[in-house]
């Protein structure tokens, strides 16, 4: 299973989605103070035709919101039409509302703001233009509002200056949401990119390794060989001595097994390519996962545990799982072979295998730095182990932590995607 991509900053489409959440405040907010103003303090407007600017720009958005709702790609050009009709909206409503003398004038700053957070440079002057060239023509051209420059009769308010606080107080928020949501998208962008660059670096990093085995592999085949054949020899010779007979054929076996995967490596290596993750019982895979190594660590003592939960604990595995999941039970063995203690359990959502030893434990130093190029918990170790087993389980949606117990030693906990949450 490969790590998720980075959600990508589409951002003609989201930027639209913001501006039409923008645009449905700012034109309830007209709506209301021209509520006001006729109802309370008597303007003189044209009705009709305001009431026909207000319905067109509710049409847009609800065109708008549609159109979201389809698998198409917005483009800079259609997002820059949007901003260029609201601009248009502005002039007309603001031609039938006082002009320049209107309050609300520096409502112009929001949607040339947004326009150059958002657009291309010659977009966004493109949208500054038709601002300045709306604010321009409203100061000669408009029906006058005689109410904005004179003082409320009971308050003695300036209607023309609270409205100006007003339009300070809506451009302020709105342009602070907008400008806000933008650099929560660009924060979330570069993280994503960030976590992208260092997946691509530890897959080059897994490949060069992968490159090395592979030739090592193929060099290991010749002195195994020879190393078989002298072992065969040497049982023969130490036939009368039960105990150099008993070393020699463990060694044997250990020749065999080494053989064994290799050529299990090279006959899987094409077909694991090609093939998906399987989904197995965790608890069966588990057990088969122990005893391929207790044939490699026949030293070990050790204790498993499973959970006496309902359910089957299904997890995707292929032959890369069983490597790392062997890598991190050498580790604990290489620390104490005695008395290591395997657990599993599961939720609902993932599968979690603990390994406990009774070693050293980490040293504080380099706990943080364990699965990185490559850092090992061993005097003589390189921590390409480590790092190829935390590489394979993240590659599963996995994760691996390593603890000092309390107690003492090592407490090693894999985390795994159940792949199947039915119980």
């Amino acid at each position: 299973m490969q790590a998720p991509l980075p959600l990508p900053l589409s951002t003609p489409n989201r930027n639209l989605v913001r501006l039409t959440i923008v645009r449905g405040i700012t034109w309830t907010g007209f709506l209301i103070g021209v509520v006001i103003g006729i109802a309370a303090l008597d303007f003189a407007l044209d009705i009709p035709s305001v009431i026909a600017v207000m319905s067109a720009m509710s049409l847009i958005n609800i065109a708008t919101w549609w159109r979201l709702g389809r698998p198409w790609t917005v483009t800079h050009g259609e997002y820059l039409a949007h901003l260029l009709a609201d601009m248009a909206g502005l002039t007309l409503v603001f031609y039938l509302i006082g002009g320049s003398t209107n309050p609300f004038i520096g409502y112009y700053l929001v949607p040339v703001t947004i326009a150059a957070a958002t657009l291309p440079w010659r977009h966004a002057w493109v949208v500054a233009s038709a601002g300045m060239a709306g604010y321009s023509l409203l100061m000669f051209f408009y029906h006058p509002v005689p109410q904005l420059g004179i003082p409320h009769a009971e308050t003695g308010l300036n209607l023309h200056t609270l409205g100006m606080w007003l339009n300070f107080a809506l451009s302020a928020g709105l342009v602070t949401f907008f400008i806000y949501k933008m650099a929560h998208a660009l924060r979330h962008r570069e993280q994503s990119l960030s976590r992208t660059r260092e997946s691509a670096l530890r897959n080059e990093q897994v490949l060069a390794v992968a490159t090395q085995a592979a030739g090592t592999a193929h060099e290991l085949g010749t002195p195994l060989s020879t190393m078989a054949v002298l072992l065969s020899e040497m049982r023969e010779d130490a036939r009368d001595d039960p105990v150099l007979t008993r070393d020699i054929e463990m060694l044997r076996e250990q020749v065999d097994t080494c053989k064994s995967r290799l050529r299990h490596l090279v006959e899987n290596a094409d077909r694991r390519r090609m093939s998906k993750p399987e989904p197995r019982d965790a608890r069966e895979w588990l057990d088969t996962v122990i005893q391929r190594w207790l044939v490699l660590r026949p030293d070990v003592d050790y204790h498993l545990t499973i959970s006496e939960r309902r359910g089957q604990p299904c997890i995707a595995v292929d032959t890369t799982l069983e490597q790392a999941l062997t890598n991190l039970l050498n580790n604990a063995a290489d620390a104490n072979p005695a008395d290591i203690t395997i657990k599993m359990d599961w939720s609902m959502d993932e599968v979690v295998i603990d390994i406990r030893d009774h070693g050293p434990g980490v040293t504080l130093d380099i706990a943080d730095q364990l699965g990185e190029t490559f850092v090992s918990t061993k005097s003589k170790g390189l921590g390409i182990g480590l790092f190829l087993t935390h590489a394979t389980i993240n590659r599963f949606g996995g994760g691996v932590s390593l603890y000092n117990h309390p107690e003492g030693g090592t407490l090693t906990e894999v985390s795994l995607p159940r792949a199947d949450t039915a119980v």
